[in-house]
């Protein structure tokens, strides 16, 4: 089982797929580190030889922020947001979708399950 940045990449899978399991890796940044690294993209993880392994993992050290550090990245932007006040801060602070969709109906999942209103009785 291959180990890159903290994440094991099931073996079964081929390359370009297991690589999306680590946090900030989607499909097309897996398939351009893999034609970095030079590694076929329709390999299985399993049939990776220990030089691949290390050519990919060399490759997203280098060149990506991934798992731990974009997460803090990318809280830290949400804080400055919401230090300074800013629309999209409010809207981070209170739960409430932050792109301009509509709230009137919808959004329940940034706002969460209804309330209900008044008291039963």
């Amino acid at each position: 089982m291959a180990r890159i940045s903290g994440v094991d990449i099931p073996p079964n899978k081929r390359v370009a797929i297991g690589l999306t399991y680590i946090y900030g890796i989607g499909t097309t940044l897996a398939q351009r580190i893999l034609s970095t690294a030079q590694v076929n993209i329709h390999t299985k993880v399993k049939d990776l030889t220990d030089e691949e392994v290390l050519r990919i993992r060399n490759v997203i050290q280098r060149d990506y922020k991934v798992e731990g550090d974009l997460r803090k990245e990318i809280s830290v932007n949400v804080k400055r947001l919401m230090d300074i006040g800013s629309y999209r801060g409010l809207r981070h602070r209170r739960g409430l979708p932050l792109r301009g969709q509509r709230t009137h109906t919808n959004a329940r999942t940034r706002k969460g399950p209804r309330k209900p209103l008044g008291s039963k009785r």
